[in-house]
């Protein structure tokens, strides 16, 4: 599987009756779409999946696969209960996605033997290669990470946690497979930590600002790409680092920013659900001074 770009990770519009509104997504999709990204991935952190029943999950797999119309792989979350997480593996496979993610399963933690299973059960319920997040309640060793790697089904790893050296190791373990192995930077704004994480051989990363203002997100790919520092290093000072402090305010801002930045331009994806909680009118005020910087760097 072949990814070249920023990776896209949709926020899940909801209406003013707290249903899910699959014409304001589709419209999400084709404006994030205009600007290239090198995969979509519907249904997971930024997307609320903590949040989703299994009709709306099918849904947005189904309307995002419509949408790409193969011009990018579309890879869908899974996560939840053991039992959940193959249940929405079977529907991402029915409704023609690429391949799944497997976030952290719900609640309770378990022995590394138990999560290498849990991820081994997930891959086994569809025909759909499987990509592993490292984050959480599922923060894999390099031993678990090197045995789920000798199956082919498992094609990749995004990391969540920050473990420069544990990703080291992934990497190796990857390269004894003899197999192409993706690897993804996820960490939270992952474009503050990205030249460390291109440095150990990981040159893919997520960008939950992509989803918010593209032109913000491409602009700084582009100079990432490109090698240049000083464009990365203006964009990361004036609108990266002041949005992590804003973004480290209350918790679940992460998604909840995210959803506040795309109504502020214009595009009314509804209030994030429980547990998570909409910006304070302050907090608002100062995202959107931040987004009107970003976009001004952006030029």
């Amino acid at each position: 599987m072949h990814m070249n770009g920023v990776l896209f990770f949709p926020v899940t519009p909801f209406d003013a009756s707290d249903q899910l509104n699959v014409e304001v997504f589709e419209e999400h999709l084709s404006r994030a779409l205009a600007h290239s990204p090198g995969a979509v991935f519907p249904a997971c952190g930024t997307g609320e999946l903590h949040a989703l029943d299994e009709r709306e999950y099918d849904t947005l797999v189904s309307v995002a696969v419509a949408a790409v119309g193969g011009s990018a792989p579309v890879i869908a979350g899974t996560g939840g209960s053991v039992a959940q997480a193959r249940s929405m593996a079977r529907a991402a496979a029915k409704r023609g996605a690429d391949a799944l993610l497997v976030l952290p399963p719900y609640l309770v933690s378990g022995p590394q033997r138990g999560m290498v299973s849990y991820v081994q059960a997930v891959a086994s319920a569809s025909d759909l290669p499987v990509i592993v997040y490292n984050r959480g309640l599922a923060t894999f060793t390099p031993a678990s990470i090197a045995e789920l790697l000798e199956d082919p089904r498992i094609i990749g790893v995004k990391d969540g946690v920050g473990n420069i050296a544990a990703v080291q190791q992934f990497t190796l373990a990857a390269s004894r497979t003899g197999r192409d192995v993706l690897f993804f930077n996820g960490l939270l704004t992952a474009e503050l930590s990205q030249r460390a994480y291109a440095s150990i051989g990981v040159p893919l990363y997520s960008s939950a600002v992509f989803a918010m203002v593209p032109e913000v997100a491409s602009s700084f790919f582009e100079a990432y790409v490109n090698g240049d520092t000083a464009r990365q290093a203006d964009l990361l000072t004036h609108f990266y680092e002041p949005l992590v402090r804003l973004r480290d305010r209350v918790p679940g801002y992460g998604v909840s920013l995210i959803k506040a930045g795309l109504r502020l331009r214009g595009l009314d994806v509804g209030s994030v659900r429980p547990p998570l909680v909409d910006p304070s009118p302050d907090d608002l005020r100062e995202l959107e001074r931040l987004l009107s910087v970003g976009v001004e760097l952006a030029g």
